[in-house]
């Protein structure tokens, strides 16, 4: 396990703590270490509560190494995309508990989940890739439609709008928002409560559910690859 990546089995769930003491970027080391927790909760049957440090979930991509560019920066993208799609179709529950910021490829984390809970305070989550300048990837396009409310896909995706968490409900990039103090136990909680479910009957109704999200997700991801690698 990463040590960017903690993994804490108490069956039926498991907790994945992502903490690199800033931002939580999601460079090629943290995402292969959230990568080794997934298959290890996959290994333990356990539903999932993915959570961050205080006061941030994810900032999104390391952008000193997007900056940079070459094989490690498009593999970086790739990767985080298809810990997305990983997530979206994931055969257990999967509830993030939203400690704070959530930016970028952090909230498409946020709309891969089952369940999303944020906690209220002076915390910006959204899509800013418009705002910093990089054309929204295709997969954005397709993660971010696949859950967004209508009526704030393209005030999110093509305006670039930064939400609150209690705007962040509103617009789909969390389910609930609570005191701060509440959080991980509430994640918990709720993350117990559905690994109560019949799980044969939840992965295949997620499946099937996420049917036309998914295929649209994975061609963009193809699509998004072929470019970059050209």
């Amino acid at each position: 396990m990463s040590s960017l990546v903690a993994y804490k089995l108490e069956h039926p769930i498991c907790t994945i703590t992502l903490d690199d003491g800033k931002v939580n970027c999601l460079s090629l080391q943290m995402l292969a270490g959230i990568n080794a927790a997934l298959d290890r909760a996959e290994k333990d049957r356990a539903a999932v509560v993915l959570t961050g440090r205080k006061g941030k979930f994810s900032a999104g991509f390391d952008l000193a190494a997007l900056g940079k560019g070459g094989s490690d920066a498009i593999d970086m993208m790739i990767n985080g995309f298809r810990l997305a799609e990983r997530l979206l179709s994931f055969p257990m529950p999967v509830v993030v508990a939203c400690p704070g910021h959530a930016l970028a490829m952090g909230s498409f984390l946020l709309l891969s989940a089952d369940y999303r809970i944020g906690v209220d305070g002076a915390y910006k989550i959204g899509a800013n890739e418009v705002a910093i300048g990089l054309t929204m990837p295709r997969f954005g396009v397709e993660i971010c439609r696949q859950r967004l409310a209508p009526a704030h896909f393209h005030r999110a995706v093509i305006c670039a709008e930064i939400y609150s968490p209690a705007g962040a409900v509103q617009a789909g990039f969390l389910d609930q928002v609570i005191l701060e103090d509440k959080l991980i136990a509430a994640a918990r909680d709720k993350a117990t409560a559905l690994a109560g479910l019949n799980m044969p009957a939840h992965t295949a109704t997620k499946l099937r559910a996420r049917h036309e999200a998914l295929q649209a997700v994975r061609k963009a991801i193809e699509a998004d690859e072929a470019d970059l690698r050209s």
